[in-house]
This record gives C-alpha cells, sequence and structure tokens, in this order.
C-alpha cells in the first residue's frame, strides 16, 4: 500500500517552495503537486483492485439483517397486546405494555453489539 503521509509532505514541500519561489511560480507548483496526487491516487486504487481480483471468489459481506424478525415480531405483537392493554388497564397498560416492547427491543440491541 503507498505511503498515506506523501500528500501531506508534498503539500506542505509546495508550499514551502511556494514561499521561497514566490507567487510567480504558484501555477507550476500547484500543476507539480496536482500530478503527484493524482498518481498516489492511481496507486492506491490500482493496489486496491489488485488486491480485490486476487480474491476472485470473495463476495462483499452482506449486511447484518437479524434484526428485521425482532423488529417485525415487535410491531406484530404490539398491535393485538396494545388494545388488549389498553383496554383492560387503560393507559397504565398501555404504557406497560409498550415499555415491555422497548426493553426487548433494547435488549436485543445491546445484545447485538457484544458480539
Amino acid at each position: 500500500m503507498p505511503d498515506t503521509h506523501l500528500p501531506r509532505e508534498e503539500l506542505r514541500a509546495t508550499l514551502e517552495a511556494r514561499r521561497d519561489l514566490g507567487p510567480e511560480y504558484e501555477d507550476a507548483l500547484v500543476d507539480s503537486f496536482l500530478e503527484k496526487l493524482d498518481r498516489e491516487i492511481t496507486a492506491r486504487v490500482r493496489a486496491e483492485v489488485a488486491t480485490a481480483s486476487s480474491h476472485p471468489g470473495q463476495k462483499p459481506a452482506k449486511p447484518d439483517n437479524s434484526h428485521i424478525p425482532v423488529a417485525l415480531g415487535s410491531l406484530g405483537i404490539a398491535i393485538p397486546l396494545t388494545a388488549i392493554a389498553a383496554g383492560n388497564a387503560g393507559v397504565v397498560g398501555l404504557f406497560l405494555a409498550w415499555g415491555g416492547i422497548v426493553l426487548i427491543n433494547v435488549a436485543y440491541a445491546l445484545g447485538r453489539r457484544r458480539h
């Protein structure tokens, strides 16, 4: 992998040269810096492409969507649970039911974060 400090060092050197040479060389210094930066970017892209092509059978990692069933299950249970809790215990039952649903989802999310 190419040196990641090269653009920063090159920019510092270009700015120092600009101070030494004066504004009349500014265009040439900028062009020179941009050419070096372009070469650096090209080298990095080629390195990434080479790395990716050296593992042709390797597929990109799929996103972890294991949280979707828990979220959908929570919503599916929440509808009848809300009706039952609100009908039997009023607002207190409603808050208890939704508090339980929220706690289950938070516990699941925290458990996933630890793994």
